[in-house]
């Protein structure tokens, strides 16, 4: 079995889900991985070595200035020219299976190659309507449009539909500690300056930012530093809540440990919007619309979260990858969620 996955470099978030997925993936035997990443340029990217001698293609991204993606800028910025060039060139003859975690290049070229195409991650939550994030028809095809897929495996915080699975995290530190007086903050595509602005408010606590534009360097009680994987797992561990942006697997992350969430969607990214009100409808997270002093004030006088006992998708993924994801998703979607189930039934017991 030989399998390329084709992963979107646009979120650190893909990178971290499929992180997890290839380290499961590598304890398969008979089973070979090629590694196709997209979305920025390749001097961006870091922490690559769980991808082996992966690939690299330019793709496409989105334009954001100022906490908000630019429609215009970003049809314009696009290589569409290079891009449809790097989808005819890819030869997928070599391969049995095509996952693309929201990649478009892998994902076009399996279907022009009718190449069976696996679409997984979040954005195929959307795939199919979800009744807790509802999105407009428009959104939907949009969504289908860049990434297409021959079937999809969603994922959601909770069960609320046949092709959902709980997340796949991807954590590397746990804290012996965890500082009541300590917060990381990512919020990478938001202004340095109105973040620093923003956490002056805040004397009395330490934050811990991560921002691709940041220089490693304290000034106060504000610790910068650019984005690394390892850094950035042993300060979500050690901080008592998260500020970020409302991705998928930031939240996700910080919801299995029990952290404090307060999320502020990217203005103009329908699926960070209805992630937002997911989260702060049914009590994940506070959601706020703009950095603002007053909002992070009243979430910092809240109760801490309660960890989410999500169970390990990334090994039961990988052994449906591995048998030819023959068993239909609807029934790994209810091995999971039962699973989850059972896990919350035995913490409940061990706790009486």
């Amino acid at each position: 079995m030989r399998i390329l996955v084709g992963v979107q470099g646009t979120g650190n978030g893909h990178l971290s889900r499929c992180a997890a997925l290839a380290e499961a993936l590598a304890k398969q035997p008979d089973i070979s991985v090629d590694y196709l990443v997209s979305g920025r340029t390749k001097e961006q990217f870091f922490d690559m070595d769980v991808f082996g001698q992966w690939q690299w293609r330019q793709g496409l991204t989105f334009a954001v200035e100022r906490g908000k993606v630019q429609g215009f800028e970003t049809l314009r910025r696009n290589d569409w020219q290079q891009f449809w060039q790097d989808v005819r060139k890819l030869d997928l003859s070599s391969y049995d299976l095509v996952v693309s975690d929201y990649e478009p290049i892998t994902a076009w070229a399996g279907r022009f190659q009718r190449k069976r195409v696996i679409g997984l991650g979040r954005q195929y939550a959307f795939y199919q309507p979800t009744p807790s994030l509802p999105i407009t028809a428009m959104q939907r095809q949009l969504i289908r449009w860049f990434a297409p897929a021959d079937e999809v495996v969603g994922m959601h915080w909770f069960d609320d539909g046949s092709h959902l699975l709980p997340p796949i995290i991807h954590q590397r530190a746990v804290a012996e500690t965890i500082e009541p007086d300590r917060y990381l903050v990512y919020l990478p595509f938001e202004s340095l300056t109105e973040i620093h602005r923003l956490l002056l408010h805040f004397p009395q606590l330490r934050f811990d930012v991560y921002h691709p534009q940041a220089e490693c360097q304290q000034i106060g009680h504000i610790r910068y530093s650019s984005p690394t994987r390892i850094g950035f797992a042993q300060s979500l561990a050690s901080a008592v809540g998260v500020i970020s942006n409302a991705g998928f697997e930031t939240a996700s992350e910080a919801l299995a440990l029990g952290k404090k969430l307060l999320v502020k969607p990217l203005a103009g990214q329908f699926e960070q919007l209805a992630n937002a009100r997911c989260l702060a409808h049914y009590g994940f997270a506070q959601q706020m619309d703009t950095l603002d002093a007053k909002t992070v004030s009243r979430w910092l006088a809240m109760a801490s979260g309660v960890p989410q006992p999500w169970p390990d998708v990334a090994t039961a993924v990988a052994n449906w990858l591995k048998n030819g994801a023959t068993m239909p998703v609807r029934q790994l979607s209810s091995q999971l969620w039962q699973r989850m189930e059972e896990d919350n039934y035995r913490d409940y017991l061990r706790c009486y």
